[in-house]
């Protein structure tokens, strides 16, 4: 009887061992198929979407400009109609909802500022013409006369179109006062968010926290491409600091994004000359030489060129200067944009970009190139294109195209070509070649090439040749705007 008792008692124990395991073994499963299921991730990104939409519209589009509170008045509008609102001044699709498109554009580096109001209407000026400035603290980016220069430069672009004249201050309150800062900064009523988002706000003119400028620490302040440029950035603020509001000209110093312009190369858009000069009038005395004014490249020009070309998945995108045209060859679109609407820290006159085997860009101007993925440069660039196997000789590259089919990209320098390997990622021996060679009928040097649909596109000035490397002949040349429908 004991035995049996011990027996059953045994039998117990491992039947309870059994179930234990058996329980665990359902619980790791269901953890495993947990995990492994979507809908987590996506109510994590519905739930960081939701946030971006409230804060991006509470900040940007729930305040109206009201001169006796320093342009902000908050109304009640519903979500929808704030949506529409913004959706309306970006230039986007008007659906009243946080589609891609709209979301993207939330999550762009810009302003602090609202997007309301009207110059010279709702944010009046100052009522003199002599204003002085002061340079409170100083970001640790930048030298102490990095920073002084970029201030001075930003209040002459403001200086040149209109009778003000800026002085500079070492003590005491100046009519603007200039100061970097994090998150809640002094006794200043708005708050900033960190590295991205908004850059820097200003007050527009007034007593107290009026005409003055703050900048976030956060940000990585630079005097090039690198990071945010400061001197575009503070010739923004001080454009509110005397009384402008955001514009919806993408091409506007006042749009409300960052865009990087090269300073040499920077200028004040018609519709930023109009809204200051609207307030405070014109010089009083001619200046030298008048602001160059951006305009947008004839399509349909019979003697346009390209600077570089690049597939993106399904579209075409043709780069000069600052511009780009986005095709889509299926369905006979052509968009024409800035550059810097989409990679904002990029610099104008790209040299040569191609698309690899992963769905990334790559641009190229002078000895640096970029990777871009989606709307973000990957970290760690720019770099030196020596990194790409080229000798220190080589200080540029003409074009480059990705064959697809190979895995293997052409750059093309002068008459010559190199070959590189998507996949070992390194140069093939036995480069460069001379490019009419291998490439018959393509003798000229190449400004810029694509592959489309199997063929190679090689384009110099105004004319461009369909290439066949099957057959390795030229199939047809025809003028370089030809994907345009002109």
């Amino acid at each position: 009887m004991h035995t049996e008792q011990k027996a059953d008692c045994s039998r117990t124990r491992m039947e309870r061992s059994v179930r234990m395991k058996t329980i665990l073994l359902l619980l790791l499963m269901c953890a495993a198929v947990s995990n492994a299921l979507p809908i987590h991730p996506e109510k994590d990104n519905k739930g960081e979407d939701a946030k971006l939409v409230e804060d991006y519209l509470n900040k940007f589009y729930s305040v109206e400009p009201d001169p006796n509170q320093l342009g902000w008045k908050t109304n009640a509008e519903s979500t929808a109609e704030k949506l529409q609102k913004m959706q309306r001044f970006f230039g986007l699709k008007v659906t009243g909802k946080p589609d891609t498109e709209t979301l993207e554009m939330m999550k762009k580096p810009r302003c602090g500022v609202p997007d309301v109001g009207l110059y010279g209407v709702t944010l009046p000026g100052w009522k003199k013409n002599k204003l002085t400035y002061r340079i409170v603290n100083y970001t640790p980016d930048m030298s102490k006369d990095d920073v002084d220069k970029a201030i001075q430069k930003a209040f002459k672009v403001w200086s040149t179109v209109t009778p003000l004249i800026f002085t500079r201050i070492h003590e005491g309150i100046a009519d603007i006062m200039i100061a970097f800062g994090t998150k809640a900064h002094g006794h200043c009523p708005r708050y900033f968010d960190g590295p991205l988002g908004v850059l820097a706000h200003a007050f527009p003119p007034g007593d107290g926290f009026g005409g003055d400028a703050h900048f976030d620490e956060d940000e990585d302040w630079t005097t090039g491409s690198d990071g945010f440029n400061l001197f575009l950035v503070a010739a923004h603020e001080f454009g509110h600091a005397l009384g402008l509001s955001h514009s919806n000209d993408q091409r506007a110093l006042m749009f409300p994004n960052y865009a990087y312009v090269s300073p040499s190369e920077f200028p004040l858009s018609p519709d930023d000359i109009s809204g200051i000069q609207s307030i405070y009038g014109s010089p009083t005395k001619i200046p030298d030489k008048s602001p160059p004014i951006p305009t947008s490249p004839k399509t349909c020009g019979s003697q346009i060129s390209f600077d570089a070309i690049t597939t993106l998945r399904r579209e075409i995108m043709f780069l000069k200067g600052r511009h780009l045209w986005r095709v889509y060859p299926d369905n006979s679109e052509v968009e024409l944009e800035l550059i810097s609407a989409f990679w904002p820290t990029l610099p104008s006159g790209i040299q040569a970009a191609y698309e690899n085997m992963k769905d990334q860009i790559l641009f190229f101007k002078g000895n640096k190139f970029w990777v871009i993925s989606g709307y973000q440069v990957l970290l760690g660039y720019p770099k030196n294109i020596n990194t790409l196997g080229f000798p220190k000789g080589v200080k540029k590259i003409d074009a480059a195209v990705c064959n697809k089919n190979t895995g293997k990209t052409d750059f093309f320098i002068g008459d010559k070509y190199w070959r590189y390997d998507e996949h070992s990622q390194s140069m093939e021996k036995g480069y460069p070649r001379r490019t009419v060679n291998d490439f018959p009928g393509i003798s000229q040097k190449v400004d810029a090439v694509f592959q489309h649909k199997g063929f190679f596109y090689f384009f110099h000035g105004s004319r461009q040749w369909e290439f066949d490397p099957t057959a390795k002949k030229v199939i047809r040349e025809m003028k370089s705007n030809s994907w345009f429908n002109c």
